[in-house]
């Protein structure tokens, strides 16, 4: 008998089963994470430590995790905030995973941390397949990046619970066509909400931090459109195997 074994499938399955396992811990403690994905450069590290800045200086308990492929840069600026900084190597992985998140954690994350921020590596592809056990996911984009990002990465966006516009303060410069943005964002995410912002300036600031709070305590309950089976499909087909792996061996034989 011949079985097919999708091995991408496979990685996603126990991510799911991880994420599931530190959304019930996390739970447990009383701590919300958020996970925060955009493409390189979009400003997420500068607003990252705004907000935990914010966080600390309000009296309210924030931790964040930060990954990268190489270098502990983001976790060094985020310190700055006096908040509980971890970084996670990813080696050459262009996602972060629930099991990875979940082992950074252990013995680690302060006891009553209200919101983990994490802030995941820079890519809008391959992060929007991974559950990392959020309880508030967010798509970012820089005004500097163009108004199509949303349609060109309907996952990430689709999938979001909140969408954050970054770098504002630059929006003239850069000719930022906002309505054509709001525009894509609600033709693959119907009804999400929008923030827009500036680390710079501290436009959207406050209202983020409100918005992630109103979330820890259940009361921002936005839907994401399209649901996660759909959304497996859509990605990671650069890294899922070109010849799927046969097995000879009964079903049910352990591999």
């Amino acid at each position: 008998m011949c079985r097919t074994v999708d091995l991408h499938q496979a990685v996603l399955a126990k991510n799911d089963t991880n994420a599931v396992e530190l959304r019930r811990t996390l739970d447990d403690r009383g701590t919300t994470a958020v996970n925060l994905m955009s493409s390189p450069g979009s400003g997420k590290t500068a607003l990252l430590e705004a907000l935990l800045t914010r966080a600390v200086a309000g009296g309210t308990p924030a931790a964040a995790v930060t990954a990268d492929l190489a270098t502990e840069n983001d976790a060094t600026r985020l310190a700055r905030s006096g908040a509980p900084v971890q970084q996670i190597l990813t080696d050459g992985l262009c996602h972060l995973e629930a099991g990875m998140l979940r082992g950074k954690l252990e013995g680690w994350l302060p006891g009553g941390t209200r919101l983990l921020f994490v802030e995941n590596v820079g890519n809008l592809v391959c992060p929007a397949s991974y559950d990392l056990g959020e309880t508030l996911r967010i798509a970012l984009a820089s005004v500097t990046e163009g108004e199509d990002k949303p349609v060109k990465y309907p996952a990430a966006f689709g999938l979001a619970h909140l969408v954050v516009v970054t770098k504002t303060d630059l929006a003239d410069a850069v000719e930022f066509r906002r309505e054509d943005f709001l525009s894509g964002v609600q033709q693959v995410n119907p009804g999400v909400p929008v923030i827009e912002t500036s680390a710079r300036t501290g436009e959207g600031v406050d209202a983020l931090l409100s918005h992630v709070l109103r979330a820890a305590d259940g009361q921002e309950t936005h839907t994401p459109v399209l649901a996660r089976q759909h959304e497996k499909h859509l990605h990671h087909r650069h890294d899922t195997p070109s010849a799927a792996e046969h097995s000879h061996a009964p079903a049910g034989t352990p591999r």
